[in-house]
Parts: structure tokens; C-alpha cells; sequence
């Protein structure tokens, strides 16, 4: 059988650009997700918020969430929003919408794809082509390997679009049975691919897919979510875990070979 290259990506938030070449030599992309730009904490000029409110706002908001002050940027946030004419909910689903047209027409083929955690899953349908492949708990079968995807990510205090509950996201984890490679699009619950050493905080992981790893040993286990991790991999046994990088601001794909 001949060898099979992937190159993976996540966190893509709005790059566009470099997402159209991100296929190029490999047989297959996998994306694990965060297409949506809503805010750069490195260019308060790029995303959907400063888009509508500018980028002083934005500064202001950033602020607030940098320092923990997270019921201020709610109250601020909600502030900005009650000043728009018409349904906030409305203005934030048109400028998705704009987002995910250009990433969805970048995005190469074929590509095998799961949700992030600030994505919206029921406007993916509109968008993607043929040669898109959406998996959520599902397998596909990839040069001879079996790869699962868990979309989505917890319930944190950020209270981002596509957060689930624990129990939800462990019944997807176990939908998929034993893989060879396991896609999300947060880490397992390992201390050290969770802390952002920029951000200098924790984000949450995954317990449930630390024990299926424990369990089932898969050859990869791939995923993003954490933009500047204290540890980029680490083995769990046999497991080779991997934060394939934060795509927005590195421009390149992972490459992975079997």
C-alpha cells in the first residue's frame, strides 16, 4: 500500500489566504476546527468586533477578559450590541455567514473536518462543498487507518458557541470505538498541553478522551484549541499526542505520514 500524507490544521480563524494552500502536497486535509474569527488579541483591527463597534472597543474589551473581568466584558459587550439597530443575534450570524463563505472556498479538497468550539455547526451545511467531510463522534477510514473526530469543545466562563456538556462530549468520545487516529479539537486533559504560556492560563481538556487514549492506545492523537501551549506533544503510552498548532498565526499545516 502506498504511504498516505495528511496535513492537518486548527484554529484557522479567518486566514483565508493560507488555508487554500494548506492541502497542497498531501492527500487529504483534516481541519479540527475554529474557522470563525470573532476578535485578534495580536490585531484589535481584525474580527467581527471590532468590525461593528472599532478597534478602541475592542481594546477596552480585551482588557477586561485579559484580566479576568469577564462579567465587565459581558456587561460591556452587551452595552455595545443594545446599540445596534436591529437583533444583535442577527448582525453576529451575517458577519458568520461572510466568514464562512470565503474559509469554506479556500478550504482544499478533499478535507475531512470537525467543529471548534467558537464555531456554529448548523451554518457548516451551507457552506461546505463537495470533497468536505463534517465528522463529529463519526470514523472515516484514511489509508488503511481508522480516524475519529470529536467536535467542540466544554463549558468554560468564556461561554463560546459551541460549547457542550461533559457527559455530551464523553458520549461522542465513545461513539467512535477504538481508532488509529483520534482528531478533536481540544486537548486531553494533560496539564501541560492545556496551559497557554501567553495567555498564562489554563484552558479546559477533555477527561473523557484522556481515558479513551488510556484505553485504546491510538497511534496520533490530534488537536489544537490552546494557541500557545507549554507542551506541543507528549506521549500517553503508545500515543503520540499532538497540538498541531495554531494556524492563524504559524500559516502552515502539520504533516503527517503512514
Amino acid at each position: 500500500m502506498s504511504r498516505m500524507r495528511v496535513h492537518v490544521v486548527s484554529d484557522v480563524h479567518g486566514r483565508a489566504d493560507a488555508l487554500s494552500r494548506a492541502g497542497d502536497g498531501a492527500d487529504a486535509l483534516i481541519c479540527l476546527g475554529d474557522l470563525i474569527l470573532f476578535i485578534d488579541y495580536h490585531d484589535l483591527s481584525q474580527g467581527i468586533f471590532p468590525a461593528l463597534f472599532g478597534t478602541e472597543q475592542a481594546a477596552v474589551y480585551v482588557g477586561l477578559r485579559t484580566a479576568g473581568r469577564f462579567d465587565e466584558a459581558r456587561a460591556m459587550s452587551a452595552r455595545l450590541w443594545g446599540g445596534l439597530d436591529g437583533d444583535p443575534a442577527e448582525h453576529i450570524e451575517r458577519m458568520v455567514r461572510s466568514q464562512y463563505e470565503e474559509i469554506f472556498a479556500a478550504m482544499p479538497t478533499p478535507a475531512y473536518m470537525t467543529y471548534g468550539n467558537v464555531d456554529i455547526p448548523r451554518l457548516w451545511a451551507e457552506h461546505a462543498r463537495d470533497g468536505h467531510h463534517v465528522l463529529d463522534g463519526q470514523t472515516v477510514e484514511l489509508g488503511g487507518l481508522t480516524v475519529g473526530f470529536v467536535g467542540g469543545g466544554l463549558r468554560t466562563r468564556y461561554r463560546t458557541p459551541y460549547e457542550i456538556a461533559d457527559e455530551e462530549y464523553a458520549a461522542k468520545v465513545e461513539a467512535l470505538g477504538e481508532v488509529d487516529v483520534l482528531c478533536c479539537h481540544i486537548p486531553p486533559a494533560v496539564p501541560e498541553l492545556l496551559y497557554d504560556v501567553e495567555a498564562r492560563r489554563f484552558e479546559r481538556g477533555s477527561e473523557a478522551t484522556l481515558a479513551a487514549i488510556r484505553k485504546t492506545q491510538p497511534r496520533y492523537a490530534l488537536f489544537g484549541h490552546v494557541h500557545q501551549p507549554l507542551a506541543r506533544r507528549t506521549r500517553i503510552g503508545r500515543t503520540e499526542c499532538v497540538n498541531v498548532g495554531h494556524f492563524r498565526s504559524r500559516r502552515t499545516p502539520f504533516a503527517l505520514e503512514w
